[in-house]
């Protein structure tokens, strides 16, 4: 019999889950309306909204988010050192007000430097909602608890599809970005509301290690030092594929369905469908993950979801893309590759277990923050590919091979089948 929660570990998941949900909001909010953004954008910055500028500047503004993401491992430190909870809601009042920002944007500039600045927040999110998952509740709910939590990125998905379905589609682009504001306001209430979590509480009361080894140097150092690497790795080919097949998805509908004869407002309409689809196949994934983990162990568990990951990038955006008639096949791709796009949930249970509570934040917003720094260089790498070629497809399946790169770092990764979360 598992388990039962209490009053504080439930509202303290809902909390966690709600800020994760908005994140995942506030992330795809700028795929969905990269192409009308930038067409209005574009000429007052000095530049023709055409197809290949709409591609080429989306890919660089995807890349600073990137970098703006890069940089939220400053985080990690900080949650180690003063809690959990408090960080987690600076993280999330950063990203809402600089998502609703974005919609006061008179180029692509201001577009670009607004969501740099919510990049840092959005980044930040992740790993101190999943830290304290992970620290709060009970060793025989924690990995089932990774799967829920990581659902809600994914509903954030869902959620900013609807918007785009209803609001984005009659009010245009601004307005999409102005749903960031409810994100201040759960920052507010967790700050509040949200106690720290025991294991936090213990460890903070502890002598300190030893000083002039602070929390980021430790993950460098003995033990941690291979697992960081590795780990920082494996995330990097993660996030790789989740920006290639999830966030120019949008953008790739749209472009398909103009071709076909479909006006403006209804491949916004069919975008914003496809992305559900996609979302729905990827909470499918997270609450896949965890049991496959614990079948399979986590490294073959992570090697399934990168090999099909890998595979429906190329079938999505090297195949599907470039038939005559080929938007709905493409559009049945991005099932599968949400449901593969829940590799995310595997690192949410499997990095906590791998250092020891006084790093464990340092440790995971570094990993989940570092390879959004190749992740940016790998757009801005896309970003080229799309001028050169003039096209997103080609450049986008060639991300798969990441994929392949990650299934050969693999085998170097530590496996933690059936151990429970280090004090």
């Amino acid at each position: 019999m598992r388990t039962k929660l209490t009053r504080e570990q439930t509202v303290g998941f809902w909390a966690a889950w709600t800020g994760w949900t908005l994140d995942g909001m506030s992330s795809v909010i700028y795929a969905l309306v990269m192409a009308p953004a930038l067409t209005e954008l574009l000429p007052k910055s000095g530049m023709k909204s055409t197809p290949e500028n709409i591609g080429f500047i989306g890919s660089i503004l995807f890349a600073l988010f990137l970098i703006g993401w890069g940089l939220s491992f400053l985080w990690g430190p900080i949650a180690d050192r003063f809690g959990r909870a408090k960080v987690l809601a600076g993280t999330i009042l950063m990203y809402g007000i600089f998502t609703a920002a974005a919609g006061f944007s008179q180029t692509v500039w201001q577009l670009a430097i607004f969501r740099l600045l919510a990049g840092v927040g959005i980044g930040g999110e992740w790993s101190l909602a999943g830290t304290y998952v992970a620290e709060e509740w009970p060793e025989d709910r924690r990995k089932m608890g990774a799967g829920y939590l990581q659902t809600g990125y994914y509903f954030g998905f869902f959620i900013a599809a609807a918007l785009n379905y209803t609001i984005g589609a009659r009010f245009g682009w601004r307005a999409m970005f102005f749903a960031g504001l409810p994100a201040v306001v759960l920052a507010l209430l967790i700050a509040v509301r949200v106690p720290e979590p025991e294991r936090w509480k213990r460890s903070a009361k502890e002598p300190r290690k030893p000083r002039q080894a602070g929390a980021l140097r430790r993950i460098f150092q003995g033990e941690y030092r291979r697992k960081t690497l590795v780990m920082s790795g494996l995330l990097t080919v993660a996030i790789v594929g989740l920006w290639a097949g999830a966030v120019y998805e949008p953008t790739a509908v749209i472009i398909m369905a103009r071709h076909m004869g479909i006006s403006a407002r209804g491949a916004t309409k069919l975008a914003s469908a496809a992305t559900a689809l996609l979302s729905i196949g990827t909470i499918l994934g997270c609450l896949a993950a965890p049991p496959i983990a614990e079948w399979l162990g986590r490294k073959k568990a992570l090697g399934f979801y990168f090999a099909g990951m890998g595979i429906f990038i190329l079938l999505g955006f090297g195949l599907t893309f470039y038939m005559p008639h080929g938007l709905n096949w493409f559009i049945a791709t991005l099932f599968f590759l949400g449901f593969f796009g829940g590799n995310f949930t595997l690192f949410t249970l499997w990095l906590p277990e791998q250092y020891d509570t006084s790093v464990r934040a340092t440790a995971f917003a570094f990993a989940t923050s570092s390879g959004r720094f190749l992740g940016a260089g790998a757009n801005f790498l896309i970003a080229a590919m799309v001028a050169r070629m003039g096209t997103i497809g080609t450049p986008v399946a060639y991300t798969a091979v990441a994929f392949g790169l990650g299934l050969l770092l693999i085998p170097f990764a530590t496996e933690t089948r059936g151990e429970v979360l280090p004090d």
